[in-house]
């Protein structure tokens, strides 16, 4: 029997997931009607600070913004700065760029995969507690998360807020001999990555389904990271993929204020969208080598190219570590066919002009938009992250979800407490970039 009258469930804050934040969770007559992120620290001004800096600073200023994915930031403000100066880096130092975005991806997805979400999966409320039952599969995460910081260190001078990203390239590029290391960790590394999907692939994942549109770069011939198109798959049958130019993403992507929330919300035209592992897989799945598409599929994934696609967010788990395989073979692939390129970065003189810059962050398609004057300084800037885009559509992922388990029949506030936050690490939140996460208050009328 539904429980009727006002019920009101705190949770101080939800564990496993980056930052902090509230969640408030209605219930009439036993419908969930109405899931809010509440994000309750103040802003944290980098758009404003980043106003008047030269054209050279926002790559390590933005990198501040998340010690998670610092790489993401560097790289989303260096594209859009070299756009504004029509500046393009190719060749070998685009190579390296990827290989250093490869590094990010494994420690990320890595850490999120073991420490912060198996436990759902398997029982325990802590990396620690699954350490005791399960110490070899930790063990392996560590190595692999070992594996991702060792090419952040290598390329960006330290594992976290790397200090070798410029404008341009690099302040120093390794000699091709250096790698030999590096590269030996990383055939480890492969054994542990395809250990990893087909670990998470014998965890049981609840029916549950995102009815929101993807969004993720699309760039031909590979499987995008840090370059490509904004491409959007609609959560509808039968709707075809769509793309628009990078200088227009804004007015696709429309950030709103929220008044339960200090941050920003952003709409895909309008509608509520995704962007991270599981669009990223639906979008560009195709693009994947044969052998990591043969990996995936063998943890019940099925082929993007077949038109299938995965819109279960319990399943956001697998995709992670397929993409970590993947991030560990690229990187091998990007070493095998490394050349020193004769100088570590390219010059990047300063014009007045707005310039465009996109990647995809482990959590998602992470966009930059500075206008520089004719000396160089800056005089805007426009930063949206991945979570913020994310917030709308994991407000209704949990709406939805606490309502199909309401049709079961009632539920305990300490069991809609654990059902929303696990619901929540789907999604693998970095509410730090965006916002920030969760107090938990359930009202039901």
């Amino acid at each position: 029997m539904t429980r009727r009258g006002s019920r009101v469930l705190r949770v101080g804050a939800i564990a496993r997931i980056e930052g902090e934040g509230a969640l408030r969770l209605r219930i009439d007559d036993g419908t969930a009607t109405r899931a809010e992120l509440s994000i309750y620290e103040p802003p944290r001004f980098f758009e404003a600070f980043l106003r008047g800096r030269r054209h050279t600073e926002p790559p390590d200023i933005t990198s501040r913004v998340c010690g998670i994915c610092p790489v993401a930031y560097q790289l989303s403000a260096c594209h859009a700065i070299e756009d504004a100066c029509g500046v393009t880096v190719d060749g070998q130092l685009a190579a390296l760029r990827r290989l250093l975005y490869c590094g990010e991806w494994i420690e990320s997805h890595t850490l999120h995969i073991y420490l912060l979400h198996a436990p759902d999966f398997l029982g325990h409320e802590n990396a620690i507690e699954l350490s005791r039952t399960h110490r070899a599969d930790v063990e392996r995460g560590l190595r692999l998360k070992q594996a991702g910081n060792s090419i952040v260190e290598f390329l960006g001078g330290r594992a976290i807020h790397p200090v070798n990203v410029r404008v341009g390239g690099f302040h120093r590029t390794p000699a091709r001999t250096e790698f030999r290391p590096l590269a030996e960790r990383l055939r480890q590394a492969r054994d542990d990555a395809l250990g990893t999907v087909a670990w998470v692939a014998g965890f049981g994942f609840p029916e549950a389904t995102c009815e929101a549109d993807f969004l993720a770069l699309a760039e031909p011939g590979t499987y995008a990271i840090e370059t490509g198109t904004p491409t959007v798959l609609p959560h509808g049958d039968g709707h075809p993929s769509r793309t628009f130019p990078l200088a227009d993403f804004t007015t696709h992507v429309a950030e709103e204020q929220v008044p339960h929330s200090t941050a920003l919300q952003a709409r895909l035209d309008g509608g509520r969208h995704l962007t991270g592992a599981l669009a990223r897989y639906a979008i560009s799945g195709h693009q994947l080598p044969p052998a990591v598409r043969e990996a995936a599929q063998a943890a019940g994934l099925a082929d993007p190219a077949s038109g299938e696609i995965c819109r279960n967010p319990f399943r956001a788990i697998v995709v992670r570590a397929v993409e970590v395989l993947y991030a560990v073979e690229e990187a091998l692939r990007l070493i095998d066919a490394y050349e020193r390129p004769p100088r570590p970065a390219v010059e990047v003189p300063p014009r007045a002009e707005t310039g465009h810059g996109a990647t995809e962050a482990p959590r998602g398609t992470l966009y930059h938009r500075y206008t520089l004057d004719a000396e160089g300084l800056v005089t805007d800037a426009c930063l949206i992250p991945p979570t913020s885009q994310n917030q709308g559509a994991i407000e209704e992922d949990l709406r939805r979800i606490v309502q199909d388990r309401l049709r079961h029949g009632d539920a305990t506030d300490a069991e809609l407490t654990r059902l929303c936050e696990r619901a929540i690490r789907n999604h693998d939140p970095c509410i730090s970039c965006s916002a920030h996460f969760l107090d938990l208050t359930v009202e039901r009328a």
